[in-house]
């Protein structure tokens, strides 16, 4: 995983100053100089941010300032799509009009050159692609920004795929993360809005799964694990893999020649019936969701295949979601609950599955539940899009300071797409009725023999293993309190402000010291009369009074731009 270091021990190195002032020229360019005046950024790159143009370009004021958000990420690169697309995920963080545009957000990027790829697969395997390969292409199939695709063909005969890695993109990553991280606490310092909502605690999260993302050999596991899985399953296919072949930076799997699962008319020409194909697909998401809780965390159309009587075939394994019993059976309850209208029991299955970012009032979220219940439970269920209410059920809890887990935010996202695809293929569609089984199934399971005697052997071990640690825990207590060596941690907050206040000070100083140390000397040498002259004064001293001028002038505009005088 990727190591985020605070910006403040090792920012001002070139490559961090030189991407920062590269990041914040773009911002500027898309009109969003409000934003940058509110995190006070210039208090860490006063003379980056005097020599970059703040005026925005005349051509982007026709976007509205979503678009121009998508429009900068962008440009700015990998890291920052896969940002935008995590937090097209995330309600409780971003506005509603902003999640619809940061979900078009494309990686737009050229491939990178084939003797790039040879070098590659010199350093990982020790051998070029045409060793390995009885045919290798050297035009990619696709190109994105964590790396490209490659068909190839292996000396058996069977046809691959293979995914190289961008090169250089870890230390383009990672320099931008820690950039994120810094920004991310001035967002928790300076914006009232995101109290809360922990924007450094997301750039964690994103650095956690873009590391996982970008390291093939996870992928090459994730591939395993699903197709153990669904081992015999007939209604679906899972990639083969080539671990012999593959590390972190090249994965080689199986092609498939399939139909894009909202190809009607491709679907047609083959004879699979598009209904059968939308209940396939939903029923193979939710049995990984409810039942495994490993499950692919991006099933739009371009990632589920069809091919020969209907088999689903999912592809792209970068991104997995994983979901602990705990987690299955406590949405489970709050779903199942949710459509019976318990509402106590809805609020208490709410609090569970969230995390609280201040004072809840349980009387308010019920009553708000309430309501929410009320439009749902007494329409038909062909009426009700599971999308829809579990999009109400976020935009709830984000208003009452609530927020969910991670793992659940990709669940949720899962859940919405496939229903989104398989309504594009059934208009009659009912994912609730299709869950159903799979909720019931958990529900049940918790009372099974078997289950309920492995609860009751791990819950008798723990209290076992507490009861033999608790004499010992309370002679270490004693021992350190005999000893004078109990201590207690306090933790100062609020005092980065002081401190960056004081380092602009001090700057502020060394830099009038260092003015006035420049008119000083230019005086001095005026007065020595050295040559050479020009009108009878010496030229050095001239100079010296001209750069005096200038560092002047910078500082006081620096002062007025702050509003401090």
């Amino acid at each position: 995983m990727f190591s985020i270091r605070k910006l403040g021990v090792i920012g001002r190195t070139y490559r961090h100053l030189n991407r920062y002032h590269r990041i914040l020229q773009v911002l500027f360019k898309y009109g969003f100089e409000d934003l940058i005046d509110r995190l006070h950024i210039d208090q860490y790159l006063e003379s980056g941010l005097q020599m970059i143009n703040r005026k925005p370009r005349p051509q982007v004021q026709r976007f509205s300032r979503q678009e121009r958000l998508r429009l900068a990420m962008e440009e700015l690169g990998p890291t920052f799509v896969k940002l935008g697309q995590l937090l097209s995920t995330r309600p409780d963080f971003i506005p509603p009009e902003y999640l619809s545009e940061l979900a078009k957000l494309q990686d737009k990027v050229p491939p990178f050159p084939y003797e790039e790829v040879v070098a590659i697969f010199k350093e990982e395997l020790g051998s070029d692609p045409e060793e390995l390969f009885s045919f290798f292409d050297p035009t990619p199939l696709a190109a994105a920004s964590i790396g490209q695709v490659h068909r190839a063909t292996m000396k058996d005969g069977a046809e691959v795929v293979v995914k190289v890695q961008r090169p250089k993109i870890e230390n383009t990553i990672a320099v931008d993360l820690e950039i994120l991280a810094h920004i991310a606490s001035l967002m928790e310092e300076h914006l009232e809005e995101v109290q809360g909502h922990r924007p450094t605690a997301v750039v964690h999260e994103f650095a956690r799964s873009l590391s996982r993302e970008i390291d093939f050999s996870i992928e090459l596991t994730n591939i395993q694990r699903f197709g153990r899985q669904f081992e015999g399953k007939e209604t679906i296919h899972v990639p083969r893999v080539y671990p012999e072949f593959s590390c972190e930076r090249i994965l080689i799997l199986e092609y498939i020649d399939g139909i894009k699962a909202n190809d009607f008319k491709g679907l047609e020409a083959a004879g699979c019936d598009a209904k059968v194909v939308a209940r396939r697909g939903a029923n193979l998401v939710m049995e990984q969701i409810f039942i495994h809780g490993f499950f692919h965390a991006d099933p739009h159309p371009g990632n589920i295949l069809v091919m020969e009587e209907c088999v689903i075939c999912f592809i792209d394994f970068g991104q997995m979601g994983r979901l602990s019993l705990k987690d299955r059976e406590e949405f489970t309850d709050l779903v199942l609950n949710l459509v019976a209208g318990r509402e106590l029991k809805v609020t208490t299955g709410v609090l569970k599955l969230t995390i609280h970012h201040g004072e809840v009032n349980r009387d308010d979220l019920a009553r708000d539940l309430g309501d929410m219940m009320d439009q749902y439970l007494y329409r038909p269920l062909g009426e009700l899009a599971a999308g829809k209410i579990l999009q109400d059920l976020l935009d709830l809890v984000t208003r009452h300071k609530l927020s969910l887990r991670p793992n659940l935010y990709l669940m949720l996202k899962a859940l919405s797409t496939v229903e989104g695809v398989g309504l594009q293929l059934d208009p009659d569609l009912e994912l609730i009725t299709l869950a159903r089984p799979f909720m019931r199934k958990i529900k049940f399971g918790r009372l099974h023999p078997r289950r309920l005697a492995e609860e009751a052997e791990d819950t008798g071990s723990e209290y076992l293993s507490l009861f033999r640690e608790l004499p010992e825990e309370l002679r270490t207590i004693l021992r350190q309190l005999r000893e004078g060596r109990m201590r207690l941690e306090f933790e100062h907050r609020g005092l980065q402000t002081l401190g960056n206040c004081l380092d602009r000070v001090s700057n502020r100083i060394s830099f009038a010291i260092v003015l006035a140390a420049q008119i000083i000397g230019s005086s001095l040498i005026i007065l020595s009369d050295i040559p050479p002259r020009w009108n009878g004064i010496p030229l050095i001293g001239l100079a010296g009074f001209l750069v005096a001028g200038i560092m002047g002038f910078w500082l006081l505009v620096s002062i007025i731009r702050h509003g401090r005088m």
